[in-house]
């Protein structure tokens, strides 16, 4: 091997050790971000949605926040977040989904703990509503190791 592939192979090899350490030691405590949808009163509804700590299969404590466009929080809704993974048939594994009710912390926070059957990609809804009438929801992805 000539000295000139010897140090190109070890330049691609740093960097993806770089890479690599990188990712291994990032704060990844969500795929979580914020999100307009419906409209309250004729304003935006803002929702954003966050796991409390990295997510992983079993219990995780999750928090949404409510909030209108002007920033005006949104304290008096019912907010749940669904957890949705879909059918692999190829692993003969059908959808699972679980949903977890949030309780108001005021200015628009609302926690709880959602149940993650196992680790992998899922699909996040936040639903909010006041009084049995849908005011908004945000779809967001959570990878649970």
């Amino acid at each position: 091997m000539s000295p000139k592939m010897r140090s190109a192979i070890q330049a691609v090899v740093g960097v993806a050790a770089t890479l690599l350490l990188g990712t291994a030691c990032g704060d990844d405590k969500s795929t979580a971000s914020e999100a307009t949808s419906a409209v309250v009163a004729g304003k935006p509804l803002d929702i954003a949605f966050r796991a409390l700590a990295s997510p992983t299969s079993g219990n995780n404590k999750i928090e949404a926040l409510v909030k209108q466009a002007d920033g005006a929080p949104v304290t008096d809704a019912t907010v749940s977040v669904t957890f949705r993974m879909p059918a692999m048939p190829a692993m003969n594994m059908p959808e699972m989904h679980t949903t977890a009710p949030l309780t108001s912390q005021g200015d628009g926070r609302y926690t709880g703990t959602g149940e993650l059957m196992m680790a992998g990609s899922w699909n996040v809804t936040v639903n909010v509503s006041r009084g049995g009438e849908q005011l908004g929801s945000a779809r967001f992805t959570l990878l649970a190791k």
